[in-house]
């Protein structure tokens, strides 16, 4: 499993771009997303940048992170968990959560 890392960009080189996140500095591949500017937010993936968010989006993940850590270190017991398991979402929460009812994302038909 590969976990996504909300980083922000700090800096440009061709074709990455140094960016902070979580505590370290990395330099990423922005093939797959073009060129960001600097105080963009990415979600990276072993060091390659897969898609472009925004802050509020990093913070959400930032926090879902913070949550499987403190679990993983035995720190407030599963059950008291911030968020809703998909399995517990409506259709209308599922469609919000993979961004299917964005006007502004493109669709195949």
């Amino acid at each position: 499993m590969c976990i996504g890392i909300p980083m922000q960009v700090f800096e440009l080189e061709p074709g990455h771009a140094v960016c902070l996140g979580r505590g370290e500095r990395r330099r990423v591949r922005t093939a797959l997303v073009g060129e960001p500017a600097p105080g963009d937010w990415l979600l990276v993936f072993l060091d390659s940048a897969q898609e472009r968010i925004t802050a509020k989006r990093a913070a959400e993940v930032n926090a879902t992170l913070d949550l499987l850590a403190a679990v993983q270190a035995g720190e407030g017991g599963g059950a008291d968990a911030a968020f809703a398991l998909p399995s517990q979402l409506s259709a209308h929460e599922l469609l919000a959560l993979t961004g299917a009812n964005n006007p502004t994302m493109e669709t195949t038909t």
